[in-house]
């Protein structure tokens, strides 16, 4: 068994195939008595016909034919593919399909099919081996056609090169036996048998490639197998021979020449250098770079590395350098160098324009200057040469100034016309300078020059005269006006002070009553006025400016005294004596409207402040009397009558119209009789009057201090309310509604000391805003008492007479030469000795130096009349390398203006030691570069010139290494390095030079730079193993990424050449799915999931290979250890399901093959089920087990099993495997059918349908499937003497119980069946219950009326005596139904009466008596008509008509029925008008209800619309107009449109509503704007449309 599971586990590769094929080869096993086993073995070649006879089993097995059809002979394969089939006719086996051994067994030997031939009856089980043997059919093949290698020239012979294997799949002499390789002129072969006997070859390098001689090789390897015929495979192997860096690029010209303009932007194409390398690939690219060499040229051009274009990059500037020369150097890959000189011209353009330099500016002038004063002194200067340098100086014409030419370069602004500040204060003045280049540049510049101010204008007040007014009883110090005058000087000049002309008013100062604010021209009032005493008077106001001399004017002002109410009215009669007046007297005989005196007062205010009015406020009798409230005049109101008192007391006020008002009060007495001593007898003593003028002062003054608060509080209330409004008027309108402003309210100025004259200095603070009108305005005290600002900067304005002309435009030149690094202080030369001046020149002329750069490095001693050192100088900081080297500056005097030209000659001493850029150069040579090589090196920097600078260099030392000096074009020196010897960097790796560079001054001065050559690998050594196999174990379940192992190969080459990349060889083939290893590292781990039962080792092939293409390769062998890493597997081999219920214990019920594919104890295994079922598992053979019953079965009881089978290996940890059979148990017939009850009632109404369905009786069986099928029948049985098949039926399925017949409750009310319940089980089973069936009535019989008894359609009348009493019984009507229950329950009910009045019914009996007392007013003839109405539902009746005699005698009964028949039309008569009077009546209240309805809409809408249109809305002032329905249709509209304009803090707000959008038919207000008080607006309707606006 472990060989054929080794031959599918290489055949399948993979452990399912395994288990399948087991699992198909074990599900024949079954459990027999007796089996048994026979074994044939077979040979047959590969790839045979189909039907081919493999041999006779038949003879082989000692059967026959007639056994193998008996015993239904077949054959069971592990595959479900069948390469031998059962002739079972013959007896023979035979090749059913196409057998490939290659395919089937792939290397395995021997190669054996095996299958099982199994018969029945009994069972038997033959094993059948047939070996299948190989034929050369295969040729070797090889997995790529071609294979290529990149071989480094450089390789040294034995270098190892691993091929890809052929792979032939036929076994032994057939297969791959060995290898050629042709052409063998530079590479042999070498073959290498791996531990799988599997042949590896590698291909050796035997003498040394050359690139230059051939590039590509092309090998062929065949591979040969041992078969007959031999059979072979090729590949095509490329081998590609890498370039070595043998040859350095080459330029294609020693110098390139370019000319260039100054202005070429960046970017700007300047020429392409080219090089050449004769080498491949990498070490033929060329890069290009400037050298070191090229100094600052290098920031101003770029060169690209790739190409070779150089562009510029800077700015150019032809008169900072004329040209460049550029040390252009290409490089290899290798290192190899080669270098080129680019010289570039630069011409000049028109780049600069003019530069305008102010030597001298007068900023401001007088307005009365002089025509030619010279304002500013110009240097005007352009870089170009040649006509780009040359200058025109310009000015604008229509400005009052000229420009002109005092010398070279140097020009003067001066006045063309005489200038007024007062027109044009202030000139910006643009000179323009433009050269005459192409095209010409030109260059502003602005000068602003303001014209200062001459006093020559007085101030001017805005108008002619003022009128001012005051009111009286004024607080001092109130301002009453403020004059304002203006003056078109400015600055001091224009600063205005006011002043009080001393005049007389009422013969006194005017100053005792007015005083003038200096600064702000406010009048200010000094004391309180009095309208009374003065009017108005007149004053005189100056106004003068802060000039030298000041220039003043003057202005009169009128001020008017404006009264105020503080004059009480004085009563002149009645003339008050002693608190009191003489009492008037008046007859009783007065009539209406009688003069009884009149009150005279007089105010001294004037205008409405003197206007009196008169009023009653006390009086005895105020119907009596009263007063004229414009004359005064107190008359009678009405006639005086004897009842009217002696004494009236009247009192009345006289009150002025002023604001507040005030007033003055009069008590009169006034007699009402028509003779004095009348008068006297009632008035005896006016002692009294004074008590009751006390007790009236009491209350005057009561009523005056609560008059007054309140008067007070108002006005404080109304102050306050129109503050605040007139506060948010100011806010709305100063910020437009938007802005919250919090007005600032100044501060009244009085003059507090009485002198007549306030401070002249006044601090004020402004708060202003974007949109205001008006703004505070707050001013700080000046800093200084002082009213002239005069300027600190430095910059005067020279005066006409220092100004002067200039008398001549000499300009002289005088040369010096001074050596650079002076001291300080030291004298360069006499300068007035050579220019032929004097010191008092230079002190009278204001001399001074002025130079183009703001560094000035000669300074000039105007005391001794020399030039000296003013800073240090430095030649090469100054000038670079520029021969000769200058500074050139001015000496500039004034009165007159002279200037004269001076140059120092800065001469060069050796101050400076020739220095290198870097301390250190690092230069990487490779060590195969060959002899005369270069390579370029920073040259040294010496900012000396002439003989100081850099002479010459040397280099130590020079073993392998010489120098080779340049010059440039410019004289400069440069250098380079040549390779002399070869270089081996086995031997050195690094060489150390020292390169010293040396000067031509005295003392000579050097500088050394150290130059380290790094000689750089060539790749000469291959990669070596350190060990030539690594052996490793590794658990099967060893997880992906684990390590394995670490191979390690070192190179003894440095850097790229002695890096190593690790991979799988080509021949490690399927092990590369399960492992991967890191390139650089060596890390060879788990890639794949590892199975000890698919492969229990593993070859690995690796392979180290450098960058330069050299390799070695070494073997990992891999050892997989087995773990228990698979669960037992549980196969089904039969099952018997379902099982019946009566399956006696032992009885089998399945088949299992349980197996582990582990090996040892990991695949050993046990089996167990759970012990609570009736179930056991018992082993039959070798991972053979059979599943029986324990217990005898119950369906009933259990009817399915879901039976947990556990195989368990004993492995650690131990593996187990769970299988569930769902077992059901197949019924049995055992149990019959059972009722639910043991007997039913059924209810049926009669008069039913046949075949209505009236009850269902239902029986259950504990059984299953047919053995619970229940059948149910009716047992025949006698109902009422006939069978009850006549009455009755029952559905055999449902066991519905249905009516045949319709029954009769009154025939048949109950009766008794048999129902009958059989199970379809075989014997049948069955039971049987007792339906009892009940009929239930039905309401199908009106009632019958007994009596009275009907004759001819009526009744025989009923006689009542006249005197019969209440309570009368008339007669009894009788009924019956033969109905039962409540369909047999009658009620009885009086349908018509001819006196309803009169009869009643009763609901029960049926009697019939009187309602009252018979009189002789009823008729005699009465009829009735009585309803008998059952209970059934619905209910049924009948109806008796029954005619009654009101009558004491018999023959009185006869008289009035003669005839019955008119009965009918009298009851068709009284039905019409019944209707026609329902009708009529209906028809009446329906209209008067609608009227009703109708009417209160209307008057609903009228009232509705008066009181939304607003016409009980008083309003003031507007009086709207009277409401009217023009168009006639009584309602108006509702809808309006209101707005409403709110503020925070009113307790009433105004509604503004406008008219609304659609025609309305009510005649507003034609402003479309009506207004409505708060408490009218709080009554509008919810249900009015209102469209509210809120400002707020």
């Amino acid at each position: 068994m472990d060989v054929l599971c080794s031959h599918i586990a290489r055949n399948t590769g993979s452990i399912s195939g395994v288990v399948r094929r087991l699992m198909r080869f074990l599900v024949l096993l079954v459990f027999v008595l007796t089996v048994a086993r026979g074994q044939v073995r077979y040979s047959i070649s590969e790839e045979m016909n189909k039907g081919s006879v493999v041999g006779n089993i038949v003879q082989d097995l000692g059967l026959d034919v007639k056994r193998l059809k008996s015993g239904r002979a077949r054959i069971f394969t592990e595959d479900s593919r069948e390469y031998i089939g059962l002739n079972v006719d013959k007896g023979t086996l035979v090749v059913r399909e196409r057998i490939d051994r290659e395919e089937l067994c792939a290397q395995v030997t021997p190669c054996s099919l095996h299958f099982q031939i199994i018969l029945e009856n009994p069972m038997e089980l033959h094993q059948i081996d047939v070996e299948i043997l190989d034929i050369n059919d295969n040729a070797p093949v090889f997995s790529r056609r071609e294979i290529g290698f990149q071989i480094s020239e450089s390789a040294l012979p034995g270098a190892k090169f691993s091929l890809d294997s052929a792979h032939d799949p036929d076994v032994g002499l057939n297969a791959l036996q060995r290898y050629t390789l042709n052409p063998t002129d530079h590479f042999s072969l070498k073959e290498v048998a791996g531990n799988d006997g599997l042949k590896y070859i590698e291909m050796v390098l035997q003498t040394p490639l050359d690139r230059e001689n051939q590039e590509d090789h092309i090998l062929t390897l065949v591979a040969f197998d041992g078969g007959n015929p031999q059979k072979s495979g090729t590949v095509k192997i490329t081998v590609t021979v890498m370039d070595a860096n043998d040859n350095s690029p080459v330029f294609s010209l020693p110098v390139y020449r370019v000319s260039l303009l100054e202005n070429s932007p960046k970017g700007t194409y300047v020429v392409t250098v080219t090089a050449t390398d004769k080498d491949k690939g990498t070490y033929a690219q060329v890069t290009y770079s400037f050298s070191q060499s090229t100094g600052k040229s290098l920031n101003l051009f770029n060169i690209d590395s790739e190409t070779g274009e150089i562009t510029v990059n800077g700015d150019l500037d032809f008169e900072k350098s004329k040209h460049f020369q550029i040390t252009v150097e290409a490089s290899d890959k290798g290192g190899l160098t080669d270098s080129s000189k680019v010289v570039i011209e630069v011409t000049d353009v028109n780049d600069n324009a003019p530069i305008i330099s102010l030597i001298s500016f007068s900023h401001a002038i007088p307005e009365d200057s002089a025509l030619e004063t010279v304002i500013a002194m110009l240097n005007v200067k352009d870089l170009d040469a040649g006509k780009n340098g040359q200058v025109k100086c310009s000015i604008a014409r229509d400005a009052p100034f000229k420009i002109r030419s005092t010398s070279t370069n140097f020009f003067s602004v001066v006045t063309d016309r005489l200038l007024d500040r007062e027109k044009v204060s202030e000139y910006n003045i643009t000179i323009t300078a433009t050269d005459e280049g192409s095209p010409s540049l030109f260059t502003s510049k602005i000068l602003n020059i303001k014209i200062s101010d001459v006093n020559d204008n007085a101030p001017v007040f805005q108008r002619q005269s003022y009128t001012a007014y005051v009111m009286e009883n004024n607080t001092p110090g109130v301002s009453i006006f403020a004059v304002t005058a203006s003056d078109k000087d400015s600055g001091n000049n224009a600063r205005i002070s006011y002043f009080l002309e001393d005049v007389l008013v009422n013969g006194v100062s005017a100053s005792t009553y007015i005083s003038v604010h200096a600064e702000s021209g406010e009048i200010l009032a000094v004391r309180s006025f009095d309208y009374e005493q003065t009017k108005e008077f007149n004053i005189r106001v100056k106004a003068q400016d802060g000039g030298n001399p000041p220039l003043s004017s003057n202005v009169s002002v009128k001020i008017i005294i404006q009264d105020q109410n503080d004059n009480a009215p004085q009563v002149l009669y009645p003339v008050q004596t002693g608190g009191s007046v003489v009492a008037e007297m008046v007859p009783r005989s007065a009539d209406v409207g009688y003069l009884v005196t009149k009150v005279v007062a007089v105010d001294v205010d004037s205008g409405q402040n003197a206007w009196l009015s008169y009023k009653l406020q006390k009086a005895t009798d105020r119907a009596l009397f009263e007063v004229g409230a414009q004359n005064g005049e107190i008359r009678t109101v009405r006639q005086v009558t004897d009842k009217d008192a002696v004494k009236q007391k009247l009192t009345v006020v006289v009150e002025d119209n002023g604001q507040p008002s005030r007033s003055a009060t009069v008590n009169i007495n006034v007699a009402v009789a028509d003779s004095f001593p009348e008068v006297l007898s009632e008035f005896p003593d006016f002692t009294h009057d004074k008590n009751y003028n006390d007790n009236l002062t009491f209350y005057l003054v009561l009523a005056l201090a609560v008059v007054s608060f309140l008067f007070i509080v108002s006005i404080i209330a109304i102050l306050s309310v129109k503050c605040y409004r007139w506060r948010r008027e100011r806010m709305f309108y100063k910020s437009g509604a938007n802005l919250p402003v919090i007005p600032y309210y100044p501060p009244l100025y009085a003059d507090v000391g009485g002198t007549g004259t306030l401070q002249h200095v006044y601090n004020y603070e402004v708060c202003r805003t974007t949109d205001s009108r008006k703004s505070d305005l707050k001013y700080a005290r000046p800093s200084s008492e002082s009213i002239i600002s005069l300027d600190t900067s430095g910059a005067q304005t020279l005066t006409h007479a220092q100004r002067g002309h200039l008398t001549s435009d000499s300009e002289d030149q005088v040369r010096y030469s001074i050596p650079e690094e002076m001291n300080k202080g030291s004298v360069v030369g006499n300068i007035v000795q050579d220019l032929g001046l004097d010191v008092k020149r230079l002190k009278s002329g204001r001399a001074r130096i002025f130079t183009e750069d703001s560094r000035e490095y000669i300074g000039l001693n105007v005391d001794k009349g020399t030039l000296v050192v003013r800073e240090r100088i430095d030649r090469e900081e100054l000038c670079a390398q520029v021969t000769p080297c200058s500074l050139h500056f001015q000496i500039i005097l004034e009165n007159p203006m002279e200037l004269h030209r001076i140059d120092v000659e800065i001469l060069d001493i050796n101050d400076h030691a020739p220095v290198f850029d870097r301390k250190d150069i690092s230069i990487e040579i490779k060590e195969s570069m060959v002899s005369g090589s270069l390579f370029s090196l920073e040259s040294a920097h010496d900012p000396d010139v002439g003989q100081n600078t850099l002479q010459r260099y040397t280099l130590n030392p020079t073993d392998h290494f010489t120098l080779k000096e340049l010059t440039h074009s410019d004289g400069t020196k440069y250098v380079e390095m040549v390779l002399q010897t070869p270089l081996d960097r086995e031997q050195q790796e690094e060489h150390k030079l020292i390169l010293t560079a040396f000067d031509g001054g005295s003392p000579q001065k050097s500088g050394t730079v150290k130059i380290t050559v790094v000689v750089i690998d060539a790749n000469d050594n291959p990669p070596v193993f350190s060990q030539p196999v690594y052996r490793v174990s590794l658990p099967e379940n060893a997880p992906k990424s684990s390590l394995l192992v670490t191979v390690h190969a070192t190179d003894k080459d440095k850097g790229a050449n002695g890096e190593v990349t690790y991979s799988f060889s080509q021949s490690t083939r399927k092990a590369m799915e399960f492992f991967s290893i890191d390139p650089n590292k060596g890390d060879i781990r788990v890639n794949g999931l590892l199975d000890f039962e698919k492969s229990k080792q593993y070859d690995l092939n690796v392979k180290a290979m450098d960058n330069g293409g050299l390799t070695d390769a070494c073997k990992v062998l891999v050892e997989i250890t087995d773990v228990n890493d698979n669960a037992p597997v549980i196969s089904v081999l039969s099952f018997s399901n379902p099982i019946p219920e009566d399956s006696a214990p032992e009885t089998v019920i399945a088949m299992l093959n349980v197996k582990d594919i582990d090996s040892g104890k990991n695949g050993q295994i046990k089996c167990s089920v759970n012990s609570d079922l009736p179930f056991r598992i018992k082993s039959s053979s070798s991972n053979f087990y059979s599943l029986v019953t324990d217990q005898f079965l119950d369906r009933e009881k259990v009817s399915e099993y879901n039976i947990t089978i556990r195989a368990t290996d004993e492995g650690s940890p131990s593996f187990s495997t769970n299988k569930t059979l769902q077992l059901k148990i197949s019924d049995v017939n055992d149990n019959a059918p059972v009722f639910q009850r043991q007997s039913y009632t059924a209810y049926v109404m009669e008069n039913n349908t046949p075949g209505v369905s009236i009850f269902a009786v239902t029986a259950s069986d504990k059984d299953s499937g047919n053995n619970a099928r229940i059948s149910y029948f009716l047992e025949d049985v006698l109902v009422n003497g006939v069978s009850a098949s006549t009455y009755i039926s029952v559905h055999a399925e449902s066991g519905e119980i249905l009516a045949v017949r319709s029954f009769d409750y009154e025939q048949t009310k109950e009766f008794n069946i048999r129902v009958k319940a059989q199970d379809g089980g075989n014997p049948p089973l069955s039971s049987n219950v007792s339906v009892k069936i009940i009929i239930q009535d039905q309401n199908d019989n009106a009632p019958q009326v007994l009596y009275p008894v009907q004759t001819g359609g009526s009744v025989v009348a009923e006689m009542v005596p006249r005197s019969a009493d209440v309570g009368y019984l008339v007669t009894k009507v009788v009924a019956v139904d033969v109905d039962s229950g409540q369909n047999a329950w009658l009620s009885y009910k009086l349908q018509k009466a001819t006196d309803r009045a009169l009869f009643e019914v009763g609901a029960q009996n049926g009697e019939i008596r009187t309602v009252r007392q018979v009189t002789d007013k009823d008729a005699v003839k009465q009829k009735l008509t009585v309803v008998v109405e059952d209970n059934g539902q619905p209910s049924r009746s009948a109806k008796v008509n029954i005619n009654v005699a009101v009558a004491d005698s018999f023959p009185e009964v006869l008289s009035e029925f003669p005839d019955f028949t008119h009965d009918k039309d009298y009851n068709d008569n009284l039905t019409f008008y019944l209707v026609l009077a329902l009708a009529v009546v209906s028809f009446l209240f329906i209209v008067s209800i609608i009227a009703i309805l109708s009417v209160k809409c209307y008057r609903w809408r009228r009232e509705r619309m008066f009181y939304k249109s607003g016409a009980n809305l008083p309003v003031i002032p507007y009086y709207p107009p009277l409401y009217a329905d023009v168009g006639g249709t009584g309602t108006l509209q509702h809808v309006y449109n209101y707005e409403v304009c709110r503020t925070t803090d009113s307790r009433k707000s105004d509604l503004k509503y406008a008219r609304p959008s659609s025609e309305s038919i009510i005649s507003l207000d034609t402003s479309g704007a009506q207004t409505l008080t708060h408490v009218q607006k709080q009554k509008l309707n919810h249900d009015s449309e209102i469209q509210v606006r809120s400002d707020f």
